[in-house]
């Protein structure tokens, strides 16, 4: 099964452009963020790994901010989880988990 449904702001309104596209089946359990048409971050719930696309993951200051949002941390945190090897940087837009 397939979900898709606006990223809300902080107020609790929809924020135009910006998705979360939940996919879960038997196999995979996924969680993607998606601003505009980009696929920034997807987080596999069944390997506790998340993956930015290494293209657009910081491409635009309303990217980071919602990014950030999905995240819960700052454009710093992301960065140190990167360098660290936590979260993994991938073409996502590329690539077709699914």
């Amino acid at each position: 099964m397939t979900k898709v449904q606006p990223l809300y702001n902080r107020s609790g309104k929809p924020v135009p452009n910006q998705y979360i596209i939940i996919a879960d089946n038997k196999d995979h359990r996924y969680c993607i963020f998606q601003s505009y048409n980009s696929t920034i971050v997807l987080k596999n719930y069944k390997t506790e790994s998340t993956w930015l696309d290494k293209k657009y993951w910081n491409y635009s200051k309303t990217t980071s901010k919602y990014r950030n949002q999905f995240l819960n941390e700052t454009t710093k945190e992301t960065q140190a989880k990167i360098d660290s090897g936590e979260y993994i940087l991938k073409d996502l837009n590329a690539w077709n988990p699914i």
